[in-house]
C-alpha cells in the first residue's frame, strides 16, 4: 500500500472514534471525550503538515484535507468557548470522514505544490484567512443542519437517536449566529487581502472569475442573513436553508473550482 494512502487511511480512522463516541450510554464532555477529540484533530493535522514538506499544495486532495484539519482544529477551540457546541461532534466528524474518503479517492490527481518562499506576505495571509473562513462556515453549516434536524423532529414529534445527541434548536441557532458573525468578519478580511494581492500582481482590485463571484455572493448572502436575523428575528428552518446555501456557494468557489480543474478537466 503506498505511503500516502496509508497516512490518509490513518487520518480517516482517527476521526471515527469521535463519530461513534456519542453512542455510549453516558455520553458527556468528559476526559474520554476530550482525548478522543484530540485524536480526531491530530490525525488530519499531522497528515497535512507531513504532506506539505515546506510548501503549500493547491490540488483537490490537499484542499480537502486542509479543510478537515482546519475545521477540526477550529471546532476544538469552539467547544472550549461555546457551551453545548460539543454535541455537534457526531455530525461534524462524520462529515469530515466523508471529506477524508473523497480526498483519498482523488489522491491520484496531480499534486500542485506552491513555494511560498518567493511570494509576498499577502499570499500567506490570504491563504490563512481563506482556510479559517471555510472552516468557520463549515462548522456553521453543520450547526444549521443540526438546527434543521432538531426543528423537524420537534414538528413531527418524533425525535431520533441522532437528534437526542444534538444541541437544542436554541443552542444550534446561538452557535450558528456567532459563527456567521465571525465568519463574515474573516471572509471580509479574506476579500480585502485577496484584492490587495490581485492589485499587487495586476494593478486591478478584482478579477471576475468564478471563485471571486461565488465568494462575494457568499459574503452578501451571509450579510443579508445576519441583518434579517437581528432586524426581523429570522431563524429556524429558513435561516438554516440560507446558511446551507451560503456554504454551497463557498464550496463551489473553493474546493469546487479545484474539482473541476483537477478531476473534470484533467
Amino acid at each position: 500500500m503506498p505511503e500516502q494512502m496509508l497516512f490518509s487511511l490513518s487520518a480517516i480512522i482517527a476521526l471515527l472514534p469521535a463519530s461513534f463516541l456519542p453512542l455510549r450510554r453516558d455520553h458527556r464532555a468528559d476526559v474520554v471525550y476530550w482525548l478522543v477529540l484530540a485524536v480526531a484533530v491530530a490525525g488530519p493535522m499531522n497528515w497535512v503538515l507531513a504532506s506539505m514538506a515546506g510548501s503549500w499544495r493547491t490540488d483537490l486532495t490537499m484542499t480537502l484535507w486542509i479543510t478537515v484539519a482546519a475545521s477540526m482544529a477550529a471546532f476544538c477551540l469552539i467547544t472550549v468557548l461555546m457551551r453545548e457546541s460539543w454535541r455537534l461532534t457526531p455530525l461534524l466528524t462524520a462529515y469530515m470522514a466523508v471529506l477524508g474518503i473523497l480526498a483519498t479517492i482523488w489522491a491520484q490527481a496531480p499534486q500542485k505544490p506552491l513555494d511560498l518562499a518567493g511570494l509576498s506576505g499577502w499570499v500567506g495571509i490570504h491563504i490563512a484567512v481563506s482556510v479559517a473562513t471555510y472552516a468557520l462556515v463549515t462548522i456553521a453549516a453543520v450547526a444549521a443542519l443540526g438546527a434543521f434536524l432538531q426543528e423537524r423532529a420537534l414538528k413531527n414529534k418524533h425525535p431520533t437517536a441522532l437528534t437526542r445527541l444534538l444541541p437544542s434548536v436554541a443552542d444550534c441557532e446561538t452557535l450558528l449566529v456567532r459563527l456567521l458573525v465571525l465568519g463574515e468578519i474573516v471572509l471580509g478580511i479574506g476579500l480585502a487581502t485577496g484584492m490587495a494581492l490581485q492589485y499587487g500582481e495586476s494593478g486591478t482590485l478584482l478579477v471576475a472569475d468564478h471563485k471571486t463571484i461565488l465568494t462575494i455572493t457568499t459574503f452578501a448572502v451571509i450579510g443579508v442573513l445576519l441583518i434579517a436575523h437581528f432586524k426581523t428575528g429570522l431563524r429556524g428552518r429558513r435561516a438554516a436553508r440560507v446558511v446551507l446555501l451560503a456554504y454551497l456557494l463557498l464550496t463551489l468557489g473553493y474546493p469546487g473550482v479545484k474539482f473541476v480543474t483537477d478531476v473534470v478537466l484533467s
